[in-house]
């Protein structure tokens, strides 16, 4: 059975999050194997980490932020890049991934977000220069060689945006030479899309469970589900359990 682990806190009435289960829904009927997913509060994550962490074949760091535990979705994004489990940040997953890898890889120990703390000095996520928060806007892929192009196989898609930070235009080189690429932007060349090579780690500031039906889920899904299986199956042959 392969598991994903939405780390999250779940409510019924926020439109990313049921949009999250339905989508995960017509993924799992395209994917065809048995397949299973299960929502995590945050503020579960850091007094069951070792259970979480062997629980799961890849992650979803759920939109819906501010999370009720930071620190908890920071430590499990840190596991899941230094141990290439399979990940996919949307919204408020992408805002939190950037920081982990800015605070563990940039040694920007500082590093924060405008939502939770607007008056830090080192605001590697702020606010948008224009809100995005229900808007279905163009996204360029601007690299042939990414992982984003090859699941989309397109220059140019349009996504649903459910968000109102960014990451700070002033940090975008710095990370994309670190290594966390910068593969997808807008018309302007801000930033939308950010993944991590040889492994599947991507980061969209869209939401693209939004974007996802019964007969066409959505591409970024199901090469998730793809991805997970492949980890799980790797993981088996190296007799190690997850």
């Amino acid at each position: 059975m392969i598991k994903l682990g939405i780390m999250g806190d779940f409510v019924a009435s926020n439109d990313t999050h049921i949009a999250t289960n339905e989508a995960f829904d017509h993924a799992a009927g395209k994917f065809g194997k048995p397949f299973q997913y299960e929502w995590v509060d945050t503020d579960r994550i850091e007094p069951e980490f070792e259970t979480i962490i062997r629980s799961y074949h890849g992650l979803l760091i759920a939109p819906g932020s501010p999370y009720k535990s930071m620190s908890g979705v920071l430590k499990i994004i840190e596991y899941a890049r230094t141990h290439k489990i399979p990940t996919l940040g949307t919204c408020g997953g992408f805002q939190h991934m950037i920081i982990e890898f800015a605070r563990n890889v940039l040694g920007i120990t500082d590093a924060e977000h405008a939502e939770t703390n607007p008056y830090a000095s080192k605001l590697i996520i702020n606010p948008l220069s224009c809100s995005l928060k229900g808007q279905r806007l163009q996204i360029r892929i601007t690299d042939r060689d990414s992982m984003i192009y090859t699941i989309m196989k397109t220059h140019v898609m349009t996504e649903n945006y459910y968000c109102n930070f960014g990451l700070n235009p002033e940090y975008q080189r710095q990370i994309h030479e670190a290594g966390f690429l910068i593969t997808g932007s807008d018309l302007n060349g801000e930033v939308r899309v950010l993944e991590l090579n040889e492994q599947f780690y991507l980061a969209t500031l869209f939401v693209p469970q939004v974007n996802s039906g019964y007969e066409k889920p959505h591409p970024i899904l199901l090469a998730l589900l793809d991805a997970m299986e492949h980890h799980s199956n790797k993981k088996v042959a190296q007799g190690v359990s997850n």
